[in-house]
């Protein structure tokens, strides 16, 4: 098997299962608020049209 099929096939399998794709963007942006939280930094959300500082102290970081 040549190393461009390996990908595509990887790619393939990965599209083809929805709550491995859900599972993986939950723990990227979980990581993220960590990140951001233990650094100090704030976020930025979207909420009612607008955009809304979050301060480090104030980010909920679920499970």
């Amino acid at each position: 098997m040549t190393l461009r099929k390996k990908h595509k096939d990887k790619i393939v399998e990965a599209f083809t299962n929805p709550e491995r794709i859900t599972k993986a963007l939950t723990q990227g942006v979980r990581d993220a608020l960590l990140k951001h939280k233990q650094a100090g930094n704030p976020i930025i959300i979207w909420r009612d049209g607008k955009s809304i500082w979050i301060k480090a102290e104030d980010i909920l970081i679920g499970k």
